[in-house]
């Protein structure tokens, strides 16, 4: 098998290691990183397990630095649907958060992804599910706990009486009031 080389003229270490200055973020840097790797006669095997990736992974950067140059380092722009929630609408979702759900009128001691979801329809008119909510709490830097049961305790009137008619009588025999 022919051992993977990059060729495209773009494709030098100075020009690589100019652009991991210009440009922030480390998937970028693993990848440069990986593709100076490769020019330095490392294998494409090598560079994978050095950065936990797959083989795979590290075959399509050198196919797209050989076919588009120093350009495949930088993410392109992908289509999507923009978020429904820009920067303004969550920093008031994260004052939101530091205060009581019953200060926005939600009779819930505590926020989780439910409640979150409440709040989100009455003031914003956004609809989300659940888990979305959660991960929306998570990601502005709040944790979600679980719950915590306790068991409401009998109080001392009634507790005989309630005895009495829990215990066992006799199969056939009936209770006397």
């Amino acid at each position: 098998m022919k051992a993977l080389t990059l060729s495209h003229p773009t494709l030098t270490r100075e020009i690589l290691l100019r652009k991991a200055d210009e440009t922030p973020g480390a998937w970028i840097g693993i990848r440069i990183a990986g593709l100076l790797l490769i020019l330095s006669g490392w294998k494409s095997t090598q560079v994978a397990e050095l950065f936990g990736l797959t083989r795979w992974a590290v075959v399509k950067w050198i196919q797209k630095a050989n076919s588009s140059g120093v350009e495949m380092v930088t993410d392109r722009d992908r289509s999507g649907r923009p978020p429904r929630l820009d920067e303004d609408v969550l920093n008031k979702l994260d004052e939101a958060l530091s205060k009581s759900p019953q200060e926005f009128g939600i009779p819930r001691a505590k926020w989780d992804g439910v409640v979150f979801v409440e709040y989100l329809k009455k003031a914003y008119h956004v609809e989300i599910h659940v888990r979305h909510a959660q991960r929306l709490i998570k990601k502005l830097g709040y944790s979600l706990r679980r719950p915590m049961y306790r068991f409401v305790q009998a109080k001392e009137e009634g507790v005989d009486e309630f005895r009495e008619v829990l215990k066992k009588t006799p199969v056939g025999s009936e209770k006397q009031e």
